[in-house]
């Protein structure tokens, strides 16, 4: 497969500044069983992540949490030096106690530590793309954003972004500090977030759906999905990613995986072009997985 490449996405550039391509890269699924604990074959994650940059990825989404700390250290591992063309995104804010278990944390002294001990695991004087993971009900709002515009300031991050909100919080927190990117739950089957995606696309904002394979009823048997994938000759997950590659210039899909044959056919992806029926076919039932 050597004549795919995540270029064929097309670019979009994180907060007028960082130009990627729009098929990025997603860690989650490089820590242990659960998201819990490290991968348990580093050199196969390590394999993944250099084949990805090899296929012209130049975005990967990390977070804190995952592992915790263990994707971002076999970013570092893989990846460092850093290709002058890769930009790297990782998310504090959601904390992993345990398997199985996720809890919000917005205290500014804990995402300021967070920031910094990032920072030291991805081996970088400045994170470009720096993600709240969840906004903490138990913390003021301006207090969460406040500390990332400082961190902003100081030079420690390049640019902010925001992770599983809704419009009212973008344009709150876009008063305190401008705001790259939104990681919202979106996929062709799974589209509650759409009123986020015209705010981000009518504003210039990156918009990363995360979970962008989810594809639901549509890849049933004689389903739309599954149709369209076989008249492509690719598979349901392809061109659930080929939807979402069309559906606006602002989406950038960060599809996870921990096997290079995996990674192979979600940047094929990017070559994948949806005819207007077959878009619009995709588009219509908003069913929910």
């Amino acid at each position: 497969m050597s004549g795919i490449s995540a270029a064929s996405s097309g670019t979009f550039t994180l907060g007028g500044e960082l130009e990627v391509t729009r098929l990025g890269y997603g860690t989650m699924q490089l820590t242990g069983p659960g998201v819990w604990g490290p991968f348990p074959d580093e050199e196969r994650g390590v394999r993944v992540l250099r084949r990805a940059v090899e296929l012209g990825v130049t975005l990967f989404d990390t977070a804190d949490s995952y592992g915790p700390g263990a994707a971002e250290e076999l970013l570092r591992k893989a990846l460092h030096p850093y290709p002058e063309d890769v930009v790297i995104a990782t998310k504090a804010g959601l904390t992993r106690p345990g398997p199985g278990q996720w809890r919000s944390d917005g205290r500014p002294e804990y995402l300021r530590r967070q920031a910094e001990s990032s920072l030291r695991r991805l081996g970088l004087e400045r994170i470009p793309l720096f993600q709240l993971h969840r906004i903490d009900p138990a913390v003021p709002f301006e207090e969460q954003i406040g500390v990332l515009g400082e961190l902003r300031a100081e030079g420690k991050i390049a640019h902010v972004g925001l992770s599983e909100v809704g419009v009212d919080e973008l344009e709150r927190a876009r008063a305190i500090v401008p705001i790259a990117s939104v990681q919202n739950l979106y996929n062709v089957a799974q589209r509650d977030s759409e009123d986020v995606l015209t705010y981000a696309e009518a504003n210039g904002i990156a918009f990363l759906p995360w979970f962008p394979l989810a594809t639901g009823r549509l890849a049933e048997p004689g389903g739309p999905l599954t149709r369209i994938a076989g008249k492509l000759g690719a598979t349901p997950s392809q061109a659930a990613l080929a939807w979402l590659l069309r559906r606006s210039p602002v989406v950038l899909p960060i599809p996870g995986t921990s096997s290079v044959d995996h990674l192979e056919d979600n940047v094929a992806a990017a070559a994948l072009e949806l005819s207007q029926g077959d878009f619009e076919a995709l588009s219509h039932p908003f069913t929910r997985g």
